[in-house]
């Protein structure tokens, strides 16, 4: 098996008297072109349709390692589904030849239209048209795509953080790190201006977890806030799934008679179908909610005040659910009660992985069931790992239902 290789192996490399192709230990179909000339470069070797293929991504050390792997690991990908990536750059390049305009807004809306629009979910495209527009265009118009540096985008970075909007800098860095990728893969440009550029601000991810007597508390709150919010918080904790995911319910994801709701692909976070267990909890909170109507039709939605759109207002539900833990917790009269501290409606996710491994689920069946796919399943494991443990995802929606059904009654 070929060693993985290191910056400090790919420095050392001297050229020979003929080419070199030094494979990657560490990603299968990673090589490393070594020219007798001393330049060095990379290339991804795959078959599509029992034919071998070769993908190259470029230079090194314009392209670091790092970021080889990453590219190679997106190549990988494509063909896991059935793509020719070699086949798809020379299309780009008839493309290209075709004619897109060289200023910044030009090439935008053709990566809007040619690739964001048919691999994007909406809400995430508007995201994405967003920072295009409101950053990038407004701080390059008028400029040729090949004369933007790391310097422009480094520039790019700190206006967004002088403003006070740090987090916004870290997700506009990943937007225009995707835009100048496929840039390159369009010839539109030789290398992305984005190597070795790091995320400008770093991010304490939330690790709040509720624990058995304040997840009893929030689940005796939504008793009370009733329709809709009351069975739409219940749904939260015991199937583990996305606010929006869960608010958007529609009754045609679910199959009540093997108690499982699916989630289809252009609802789902990570553009992946998913298939949810319902424990009989969550079947007994789904079997006796109302189906509303829209004018005369039934609602498709779920959960749904106007039978024409999924609930929202979840704020000021999450207020109310506050301020009736509060009374639980120090009776009506009561001045500045206080209620459970520092939670949001998205800790019941996290709150659920916790609970589930403390019942002894394993942490990839945990994974599979909130489909995630970082953790266990990610990168090129995701591709090539397609169980979906369907039966351990129903053992564990049962084990966590159960221990949520006793939290409702008080019981350990």
């Amino acid at each position: 098996m070929a060693a993985s290789l290191t910056v400090r192996g790919i420095d050392a490399l001297k050229p020979t008297a003929s080419r070199q192709e030094i494979a990657d230990g560490y990603l299968t179909g990673l090589y490393l072109i070594v020219q007798p000339s001393g330049a060095k470069s990379w290339a991804v070797r795959y078959r599509s349709k029992g034919r071998p293929r070769k993908h190259t991504l470029g230079a090194y050390p314009a392209i670091k390692l790092v970021d080889a792997r990453i590219l190679a690991a997106q190549i990988m990908t494509a063909v896991a589904e059935g793509r020719d990536p070699s086949e798809e750059k020379k299309q780009a390049k008839r493309e290209a030849a075709e004619g897109i305009k060289d200023d910044v807004a030009s090439v935008i809306e053709a990566y809007l239209e040619r690739q964001a629009q048919k691999h994007l979910r909406k809400s995430s495209l508007r995201r994405v048209e967003g920072l295009l527009s409101n950053d990038v265009i407004a701080a390059w118009k008028g400029r040729s795509i090949k004369s933007i540096t790391k310097r422009d985008v480094n520039d790019l970075l700190d206006a967004a953080i002088n403003r006070g909007a740090k987090v916004t800098a870290n997700r506009l860095l990943a937007v225009v790190r995707h835009f100048f990728n496929w840039c390159v893969q369009r010839d539109l440009i030789e290398k992305s201006p984005i190597a070795g550029i790091k995320a400008p601000t770093d991010e304490k991810s939330r690790d709040r977890i509720l624990n058995d007597e304040e997840l009893g508390l929030a689940l005796k709150a939504a008793d009370k806030l009733g329709w809709p919010f009351g069975p739409f918080v219940h749904l939260l904790i015991l199937t583990g799934q996305r606010r929006d995911e869960v608010a958007g319910m529609r009754w045609s994801e679910l199959d009540i008679a093997n108690a499982t709701w699916t989630i289809p692909r252009e609802r789902a976070k990570n553009d992946k179908a998913h298939v949810v267990p319902l424990s009989p909890e969550a079947v007994a909170i789904i079997n006796g909610l109302p189906r509303m109507k829209d004018g005369e039709a039934e609602s498709p939605f779920v959960f749904t005040t106007t039978g024409k759109t999924p609930i929202s207002g979840f704020s000021k539900a999450k207020e109310a659910m506050d301020k009736t833990i509060a009374k639980l917790l120090k009776g009506e009269n009561e001045q500045d009660a206080p209620s459970i501290p520092d939670w949001r409606l998205h800790d019941l996710r996290r709150t659920m992985a916790s609970g589930m491994a403390r019942l002894g689920v394993p942490v990839h069946v945990v994974e599979k069931l909130l489909n995630h796919t970082s953790g266990t399943f990610g990168g090129i494991v995701d591709v090539y790992q397609k169980h979906e443990y369907a039966d351990e995802k129903r053992q564990a929606a049962e084990a966590w239902g159960g221990h949520v059904a006793q939290l409702t009654i008080g019981a350990p």
